[in-house]
């Protein structure tokens, strides 16, 4: 049974959407607020949410779990409240204290989400690392927070956290997942088996120690240009977040059809999105399955037998979801159909978003009818690619795009985008319900003020702003906020006329070219990779005369290009530099560059042989591209490129 004055785990129905309120300096927006949906959460923790929903709803599906076979068996409120319990209660028995730090080192799987509910049920603070972090990534995190204990998936990365523990003087305990039988239903054997003998009360005694203002979680940067940071997340700035967000986007949580909302997780838990979501969706009780892989086959096998009905997803997955279809096309000999259809459904798309804003009649009778052909032909087989029963999803991470977003509107499943940082605990701005703006990310989650100060840099006040960055050295945390508690985020971004704000890049990636003209790279880069064959893209221009950019392709995408490639017998270092595919990019890169009327255009491109990964260090574990590291491996192809600019193509590094 839960303890007296326990937050309820059930957020209020969902309501008209209320616009922000807006302040307007020199006849333009520079803040933004919207008032919160449900009220602060004064005591306790997200440690008693399980136990909350035991008791109000004992047999409502939490989770989803697969068979060796791929089948998939539920696991009950009650059960996973049961499971939460044995789990603390041997963290306990190991000698952990209230205020020890865990470590979990594993790619999505239900283990994680127990042991993050566990940890928290035994007083503990949980520290998620990336599952592909390299040896050095990870002695910086496990010494900089302290952990006392860390689990880890399986053998490699037990290998990866042995071969630095000699250097970890304060971890104690490390368990490897894989290597723990878990029968159905049952609990993570050698984790809990020495606490089987205490009685539940010692649980009850460490949840009650908590509160709101205490720390839950230390979740690390992704260190794009140093070491990452530890931000500091309390439970009241996971309860302000998860609540509001709940409230909100209430056509996802909320059971509003014959079908009761599921999602699939394969956004890695490190992640804060991906956390968030995690977390979310117990509060909600909405059923929650884990796909640790990302291969494509085994994610779409995963989609398929899971059947959600929203998902949480960066738009790498949504334009790699587009290019596959198109790709799928071209090798029918239907790419001509397919990119017909798409421009219908942007057109759809489109015109929808318009009646929103009470702009337009929405789309007409010849829309509809072009839409409904389509329908069965490609809309259908886009969301079949995500399990069938898709109908929302909530995009973060980086910028969607409008061309993107709008062609998923039309091709029938909501994209709700929203842009946030570890610091603010996931999202500080989302595209509400029946009020999309395509192109932005939204207004202000509820109980969030935004501003954007002289300089265009964005700045977040609010309950789910952290408390501070960790300090080590000085065993504290250390607040990043002013004396008025906004946060500077480093993103660059501007309101529209009703509120809605559109991010433009890093206040760090600004370009300042030899004439002066300061330049947001990200917008280019964004509209460039929105192409089926651009898979990233890096725009330089720093101290030069010009812009230039670095692209390499997407597989998916050079469908075509394979045939060409087998026909010409080219190689795939000779096709970077094909005067037909370049025909293709330069189209692309005048498309992106017409984007942006009145902006620094890009005058020339590089097409690489390889792409960006995280191996190559070019790439967080969280898909954000490491712009230092690429101008640093790249800079000789860079000048080079320089050079050859006024000779004609470039050629590959």
């Amino acid at each position: 049974m839960p303890q007296p004055n326990t937050p309820t785990a059930t957020a209020p129905p969902g309501q008209a959407v209320v616009p922000p309120r807006l302040r307007v300096e020199h006849g333009r927006v520079v803040r933004a607020s919207v008032p919160p949906l449900v009220p602060p959460v004064e005591q306790g923790s997200f440690a008693d949410v399980p136990y909350v929903n035991a008791y109000e709803a004992p047999d409502d599906i939490a989770f989803s779990r697969r068979h060796g076979d791929g089948s998939w068996y539920d696991v009950t409120c009650a059960q996973f409240a049961t499971e939460v319990t044995a789990v603390a209660k041997g963290l306990i028995a190991h000698g952990l204290r209230p205020g020890d730090r865990l470590a979990i080192m594993s790619r999505p799987r239900y283990e994680w989400t127990l042991l993050d509910f566990a940890a928290w049920a035994a007083g503990l603070i949980t520290v998620p690392i990336y599952p592909g972090s390299s040896p050095q990534q990870v002695r910086w995190i496990l010494r900089d927070a302290g952990v006392r204990a860390c689990a880890v998936e399986g053998g490699e990365e037990a290998r990866t956290v042995t071969a630095v523990r000699h250097e970890l003087p304060t971890l104690d305990h490390l368990w490897q997942l894989t290597a723990i039988s878990v029968r159905e239903g049952g609990v993570l054997g050698p984790i809990s088996a020495p606490g089987r003998s205490l009685p539940e009360a010692v649980v009850a005694e460490r949840r009650a120690l908590l509160a709101p203002w205490l720390a839950a979680t230390i979740v690390y940067t992704s260190g794009t240009t140093g070491q990452p940071r530890g931000c500091v997340l309390t439970h009241g700035n996971l309860f302000a977040e998860v609540d509001n967000a709940i409230a909100l986007l209430y056509p996802i949580f909320r059971r509003l059809t014959d079908e009761p909302p599921a999602t699939l997780l394969f956004l890695p838990l490190a992640h804060v999105l991906g956390r968030l979501a995690a977390i979310g969706c117990v509060r909600a009780r909405v059923r929650l399955g884990h796909a640790p892989s990302t291969n494509t086959d085994d994610l779409l096998a995963d989609l398929a037998g899971f059947r959600p009905t929203f998902l949480f997803a960066i738009p790498h997955l949504l334009e790699k979801i587009f290019n596959s279809g198109r790709a799928r096309a071209e090798k029918l000999g239907r790419g001509a159909a397919f990119d017909r259809a798409a421009r219908i459904a942007r057109r759809y798309g489109a015109a929808a978003e318009a009646q929103q804003h009470g702009m337009a009649q929405g789309p007409g009778m010849g829309l509809r009818a072009a839409r409904s052909l389509y329908d069965p032909l490609v809309y259908r087989r886009i969301r079949a690619a995500l399990g069938g029963h898709v109908r929302h999803v909530v995009c973060g991470g980086s910028p969607l795009g409008r061309r993107l977003g709008a062609f998923f509107e039309g091709a029938g499943i909501s994209i709700y985008e929203g842009w946030g940082l570890t610091e603010t605990t996931a999202a500080a701005t989302v595209t509400p319900p029946n009020a999309q703006r395509l192109g932005t990310v939204g207004w202000p989650v509820p109980g969030t003020e935004v501003r954007v100060a002289r300089d265009g840099e964005v700045l977040v006040r609010g309950g789910q702003v952290f408390s501070g960055y960790w300090d080590a050295e000085r065993r504290e945390v250390v607040p990043a906020t002013d004396s008025e508690g906004w946060l500077a985020t480093g993103d660059l971004g501007s309101f529209d006329d009703e509120g809605y704000l559109t991010i433009t890049g890093r206040k760090k990636d600004l370009i300042i070219t030899a004439t002066g003209e300061t330049v947001a790279p990200a917008p280019l880069e964004d509209a460039l990779r929105a192409h089926p064959l651009v898979s990233q893209c890096v725009v330089v221009g720093d101290d030069r005369p010009h812009l230039v950019a670095l692209i390499t392709l997407d597989q998916d995408g050079l469908a075509h290009w394979q045939q060409v490639m087998e026909r010409r017998q080219l190689t795939a270092a000779e096709l970077v530099s094909d005067p037909e595919l370049r025909r293709h990019l330069r189209r692309a890169v005048d498309d992106a560059n017409a984007e942006s009327p009145g902006g620094v255009p890009i005058r020339d491109f590089l097409v690489l042989p390889r792409d960006f990964t995280i191996a190559s260090g070019h790439v967080t574990p969280s898909l954000k591209i490491r712009r230092e590291a690429i101008l640093r491996d790249f800079a000789g192809a860079i000048e080079r490129l320089y050079g050859d600019a006024a000779a004609g193509p470039s050629q590959p590094a």
